[in-house]
């Protein structure tokens, strides 16, 4: 490991339990939860809103927004855990950027689960329509450094949030 893990971004596809999780581990851990999806533009929501997927431009802005406030965060001596959904590696990098010892944790599900949630979830802008593309765009983290895979579809919140934990104390967590 090169660095131990400082801050934590909670990543997948809609409807996997992105901010649930976050805000059971933060409980755990004592860290600060960054909800990603507050610093998309309003552009963003609205295209989103209309079933339209996002692109790689309209992402840009929103991933450097999330990096400056990873910064913002631990330059304050809290500890970041945001939520993103990361999907690809070129964010996860450009995320990766922001802080040395950013640690991932993918919330793994199939497209039917992240449907049937994100069917279900109610005054949120993402349509369950949106799903295909986004499992179209993912890019698995499984492999990369620093990043834990969880299968979300089988684990309540409190067993992910318990997961992520143990495994940011075995790599670093630092206490505040």
């Amino acid at each position: 490991m090169n660095h131990p893990i400082t801050a934590l971004v909670i990543m997948g596809v809609a409807g996997c339990g992105k901010t649930c999780v976050s805000e059971a581990l933060c409980q755990l851990s004592g860290a600060t939860a960054i909800e990603g999806d507050t610093f998309h533009p309003a552009a963003n929501i609205e295209k989103m809103s209309a079933g339209i997927p996002l692109n790689d431009d309209d992402r840009a802005g929103w991933l450097d927004s999330l990096c400056d406030e990873l910064r913002r965060v631990d330059s304050q001596g809290a500890r970041p855990v945001l939520t993103c959904s990361a999907l690809k590696l070129i964010y996860r990098e450009r995320l990766r950027s922001a802080l040395p010892g950013l640690g991932f944790i993918f919330l793994e599900l199939t497209p039917e689960v992240a449907a049937d949630r994100v069917s279900h979830r109610p005054g949120h802008f993402m349509p369950s329509t949106l799903i295909d593309s986004q499992f179209a765009t993912l890019e698995s983290p499984v492999g990369e450094p620093l990043t834990l895979a969880l299968d979300a579809s089988n684990h309540s919140v409190d067993e992910l949030a318990i997961q992520a934990h143990r495994w940011w104390q075995e790599n670093g967590l630092r206490a505040v």
